[in-house]
C-alpha cells in the first residue's frame, strides 16, 4: 500500500481537493490517505486515517458521476437491517462522500479458505431482507433487458470477434433476446442489487456481509441478485452447489415461487446477465483502456453455454456459437455441469 509521499509524488487536481475537503468540511487536520480501490466506472476510493479511525473517500466526478442514486439505496438498505457502509458526509457539488470502512477482505479473497456454506447462507439472507424494500426506483423494463443484452453483439461479438451476425443469425439472436426478456419479467419484481456477487461482497464480523456497489439498483427479476451470487463471473461453482443455494433461498423467502420453474427462471436470469457482462468486459477492453477484465470471458462464456445445453428452447443459438466457433472455459463447463 503506498504512503502519503508517494501519492504526493503522483498527485492530481481531485485528490488536492479531497484533501483540501478533508481539512475544511469533515475538520481533519492530521490524517493519511491511501488508494483503497477503483471500479469499472469513473469513481475511485480511497482509505482516509486519523488515529484509531479510518473512513472511505469516494470520488466520483459530478460530471461523469450522479451520486444521488448511491444515497438513495445505502439509506434503503439500512433501513432493512443490511450492511451497507454508512455515509458520514457527502459534498455534492464536489462529488466527494465520507463512508464508513468496510475493510479490505473482500467474499472473493476468502471463498478458497472460509465455509463457503456459511458466507453464502449470510449472503442469501442479506437478498431476502433487500427484497422486502418497496421504494420507487427504475424499473427492469423489456427495453434495459435487450438494451444490456446488445452489448454482447456491440462488444463482444462485432468489436472484439470482428464477427457480423448475417440475416439468419439475427433471427436467432433476436429470439434467444426475447425469449430470455418474457422470462425476466414473468418473474415476481422486487428490489434487486443487480451487482451482487463475491468482488461486491465485504466479510465483516458484525451483520455479515458488507455490501457495496448498489447504486444501479431496480425494481426487478426475483432471482437476478441470487444467480449473481451464485452463478459469479469470478467464480464458479458445481451445480449442486447452486441447486443447493437455490432451495435455502426458496426455504427463507417469502415470494411464492414453484421449484422447477424458479430454477429455469433463475437460468435464464442468468443468462442474460452474464450475456451483457461478456459485452461489459470487452467495452472495459476497447473502450476504457481496462484489458484485465478479458480473463473473465471464457468463465462467463461457459456459464452461457452451460444453460444453452440445458433448455430445448435454446438450441438454435446454441448452434450459433457453434458456428461462429465461441468457445467458454472448458474447466468451468465441466465444474457447473
Amino acid at each position: 500500500m503506498q504512503s502519503e509521499n508517494e501519492i504526493t509524488q503522483q498527485e492530481d487536481s481531485r485528490l488536492q481537493a479531497i484533501r483540501s475537503w478533508v481539512k475544511s468540511e469533515l475538520k481533519l487536520q492530521n490524517y493519511t490517505i491511501e488508494p483503497a480501490s477503483a471500479d469499472a466506472s469513473f469513481r475511485r476510493y480511497f482509505r482516509l486515517s486519523s488515529g484509531q479511525q479510518s473512513w472511505i473517500i469516494m470520488d466520483a466526478p459530478p460530471d461523469k458521476e450522479d451520486c444521488r442514486p448511491f444515497v438513495n439505496v445505502a439509506r434503503l438498505i439500512e433501513s432493512v437491517d443490511v450492511h451497507a457502509p454508512h455515509i458520514f458526509c457527502f459534498n455534492e457539488a464536489l462529488g466527494f462522500m465520507q463512508l464508513a470502512d468496510l475493510g479490505n477482505t473482500s467474499y472473493l479473497s476468502r471463498l478458497n479458505h472460509d465455509s463457503v456454506d456459511t458466507l453464502y447462507d449470510d449472503a442469501i439472507q442479506a437478498i431476502i431482507k433487500m427484497q422486502k424494500i418497496n421504494a420507487e426506483l427504475p424499473v427492469y423494463s423489456s427495453d434495459l433487458l435487450k438494451i444490456e443484452m446488445a452489448l454482447f453483439t456491440d462488444w463482444y461479438l462485432e468489436k472484439h470477434q470482428q464477427v457480423e451476425l448475417d440475416a439468419r443469425h439475427k433471427t436467432i439472436w433476436q429470439g434467444t433476446v426475447n425469449c430470455l426478456t418474457i422470462s425476466a419479467l414473468q418473474q415476481p419484481q422486487v428490489f434487486v442489487h443487480r451487482d451482487y456477487h463475491s468482488r461486491n461482497l465485504m466479510l465483516i464480523d458484525e451483520n455479515n456481509p458488507g455490501v457495496i456497489d448498489f447504486q444501479d439498483a431496480v425494481i426487478g427479476p426475483a432471482s437476478y441478485d441470487l444467480v449473481s451470487l451464485i452463478k459469479d463471473c469470478y467464480i464458479a461453482w458445481p451445480r449442486h452447489k447452486q441447486l443447493q443455494w437455490i432451495d435455502r433461498f426458496i426455504e427463507l423467502s417469502q415470494i411464492e415461487v414453484e421449484r422447477e420453474n424458479f430454477i429455469k427462471q433463475l437460468d435464464l436470469m442468468g443468462m442474460q446477465r452474464h450475456l451483457k457482462a461478456i459485452g461489459i468486459f470487452a467495452r472495459l477492453n476497447y473502450r476504457d483502456g481496462k484489458p484485465g477484465y478479458l480473463n473473465d470471458i471464457p468463465r462467463t462464456l461457459a456459464y452461457v453455454i452451460d444453460v444453452c445445453k440445458r433448455y430445448e428452447e435454446l438450441a438454435a443459438f446454441s448452434a450459433l456459437l457453434e458456428d461462429l466457433n465461441i468457445q467458454g472455459d472448458q474447466q468451468t463447463l465441466e465444474r457447473i455441469a
